[in-house]
């Protein structure tokens, strides 16, 4: 996703695109992820700045693009016990609350605006800027758009890997083929060896894992993203004493310690609800996915919802590539004359990358 931004703001800005992709069609992170456009937690500062920009982005794209999916749909994260209510308390009275479209509401007020949680809980937070597209369809429907915006000036050429940079603003791919521009981005997502190793030996930014599910259809509308108090011990917005406090005093699950995991969950347009998620750090990765996960997400779920899960349709793992200053929202370099390398926005590349395309164009002087 980041790579096609990069494509979209290209064009916006009257030039001619060539978009390369190893693959048929793109089969990383940029489809295995929520499609959430995820404000709430981000880290005051840059990072919002980039998510709130992006949100702008991505509302004006998914106008022109009907095919994306954009719904500003917010999101709540119900809330048990004192402990949580009081990291959610510290949130909602950030000086930055107020962008954030923060705000506290009654298990009522929660219910009245997503009536599918029907489970027990006490309050909730709400965030009314976080929003929604469709992921695993996306870039289709974008490069689509691209094609149709400026015929003759965007050429797609998938299975084609680059291998080599041979000049000024010029690389060579698996095939053979040479291809030249004022500019050539790298955004390689969780590509990181191979070229981008003999380019950036030391690269600042790692690999990391995750499971997710997708269920059949719900039946019912889910009409916010939902949260659990577990994202609140992985995203920034809600570092606070009170969040010391409920780690000290309220240990997560066992199995959702053990694997570094938080609920989130969106629902898609044909109605299946895409659930995770996991966090694997340490190399060399799993090459399978484990249940203990998904039955831990299925009973966090069925509490909030008040019902079963309907049946679990696909389970899949993911990869993607995040800065290991996890401050910085993406690693951008110039790795060679007329040759950047963009990589590393991990979990924030599909909430971001307008804004990071954006940036990329601003610094750039597209």
């Amino acid at each position: 996703m980041v790579g096609t931004m990069h494509a979209w703001q290209a064009v916006e800005r009257g030039h001619e695109v060539v978009q390369i992709e190893r693959e048929a069609e793109a089969r990383g992170a940029s489809l295995r992820n929520f499609g959430q456009i995820w404000v709430s937690g981000r880290a005051g500062g840059e990072e919002l700045d980039t998510a709130l920009r992006a949100r702008e982005l991505w509302e004006r794209i998914g106008a022109e693009v009907p095919g994306l999916g954009f719904r500003a749909i917010g999101s709540l994260t119900p809330l048990r016990g004192a402990r949580e209510y009081a990291v959610a308390e510290a949130a909602a009275a950030r000086p930055d609350a107020a962008a954030r479209g923060y705000g506290l509401v009654t298990a009522a007020e929660a219910r009245e605006i997503n009536p599918a949680l029907r489970g027990a809980f006490e309050a909730a937070l709400w965030c009314e800027r976080d929003a929604a597209v469709e992921p695993r369809t996306a870039q289709l429907h974008l490069r689509q758009a691209l094609r149709a915006k400026a015929p003759g000036r965007y050429t797609f050429l998938p299975g084609r890997e680059v291998r080599e940079v041979v000049g000024n603003g010029a690389v060579r791919d698996d095939r053979g083929d040479v291809h030249r521009g004022d500019i050539v981005v790298l955004a390689t997502g969780a590509w990181l060896s191979g070229l981008v190793r003999e380019l950036v030996p030391d690269l600042p930014v790692r690999r990391v894992r995750l499971q997710m599910m997708q269920t059949a259809p719900l039946g019912e509308p889910l009409t916010t993203s939902v949260a659990d108090a577990d994202s609140f011990r992985y995203y920034p917005a809600y570092k606070s004493e009170a969040l010391d406090a409920l780690n000290a005093e309220q240990a997560q699950a066992p199995v959702a310690a053990a694997h570094k995991m938080q609920l989130l969950m969106v629902q898609r347009q044909d109605g299946g609800l895409t659930i995770g998620d996991t966090h694997e750090y340490e190399h060399p990765f799993a090459f399978d996915t484990l249940e203990d996960p998904y039955e831990h997400l299925t009973e966090v779920v069925e509490s909030f919802l008040g019902r079963p899960l309907p049946k679990i349709h696909r389970r899949w793992a993911g990869v993607y590539a995040q800065c290991t200053d996890t401050t910085r929202v993406v690693h951008r370099q110039r790795v060679a004359d007329g040759v950047w390398l963009v990589t590393g926005p991990g979990g924030r590349g599909m909430t971001c990358s307008p804004a990071i395309a954006e940036t990329t164009a601003d610094e750039l002087g597209w």
